[in-house]
């Protein structure tokens, strides 16, 4: 079984299949008033052209309201994925690593327009073309992290079943061949990254990896599922035993339910078996 997308739509279902919240911090008649008693104080009019770089930010501020990134609240407790996953783990990446992704790329688009795009249209313009902008990393690792908690469960583990198990089964022979080329990937991942499972444009499911903080939506791929082998993900509980980390991962942690969410998702910008083409 196989499934095609349709290459205009998949900028859409990217943004659709994981929806990123933020949160709005000014409104424009407060940054309408702010510029009122600020930008043209006293001190601005003495000196205006030692205040131009002030007067841009402020102008910037009012013309949309300004988007400040959070860091969200994982969907479980942090004890919740004990024993596989230990709550001193998550203290340490997601509430000291992921926080300072979150930190860092506030301050680097304070004053910017890229402030007031959400997450993963932000993750799509700073990757500009394969030259990333400065802000790249931080915002790809936010997505990413984002991504990966929420492709675990404290129910997780297991085989998939049904629709999903079908298409696993169809593109990797068997649940059991997908899972060997899964951790074999992930294994292989020289240094820090990702290992993703994602659907790609011509329908079929394919394994990729992603250095650093790379993200698949770059290239219009639809991610289903992600594991982290960056070291800081599992080092505290496997020490150096990534592939224990990734079995681990793969037999007590994968929600498929979150990746058989995302794929019905994708479905509502795909087509079974052939393309359908319509009559002009």
């Amino acid at each position: 079984m196989g499934l095609r997308v349709s290459g205009i739509a998949l900028r859409r279902v990217v943004v659709v299949v994981v929806v990123v919240r933020f949160q709005l911090w000014e409104n424009q008649a407060m940054a309408t008033s702010s510029l009122a008693g600020s930008v043209f104080s006293s001190n601005t009019l003495r000196n205006p052209i030692g205040n131009v770089a002030t007067m841009r930010k402020r102008l910037v501020r009012m013309r949309a309201p300004r988007a400040e990134f959070q860091l969200r609240p994982l969907p479980y407790e942090l004890d919740a994925l004990e024993p596989h996953m230990s709550k001193e783990t998550l203290e340490f990446h997601w509430g000291k690593h992921h926080k300072a992704y979150v930190d860092n790329l506030n301050k680097q688009v304070e004053g910017t327009e890229a402030e007031r795009q959400n997450l993963s249209e932000l993750v799509l313009s700073a990757y500009n073309d394969g030259n990333p902008k400065a802000y790249f990393n931080n915002a790809g690792q936010i997505w990413n992290h984002e991504f990966f908690w929420s492709s675990m469960s404290p129910s997780g583990g297991g085989e998939p079943q049904g629709e999903l198990l079908e298409l696993i089964s169809s593109n990797f022979v068997s649940y059991k061949e997908f899972a060997e080329q899964f951790k074999r990937a992930a294994g292989s991942q020289f240094g820090s990254g990702w290992v993703w499972l994602v659907l790609r444009k011509d329908g079929k499911l394919e394994i990729l990896k992603t250095p650093n903080a790379l993200t698949p939506i770059v290239w219009d791929h639809i991610p289903l599922l992600v594991v982290d082998v960056w070291e800081h993900a599992y080092y505290l509980d496997y020490h150096n035993q990534r592939p224990k980390y990734l079995s681990k991962f793969l037999d007590n942690l994968v929600s498929w339910q979150a990746v058989g969410e995302r794929l019905a998702q994708a479905k509502a910008f795909v087509n079974y078996g052939e393309p359908v083409t319509s009559e002009l």
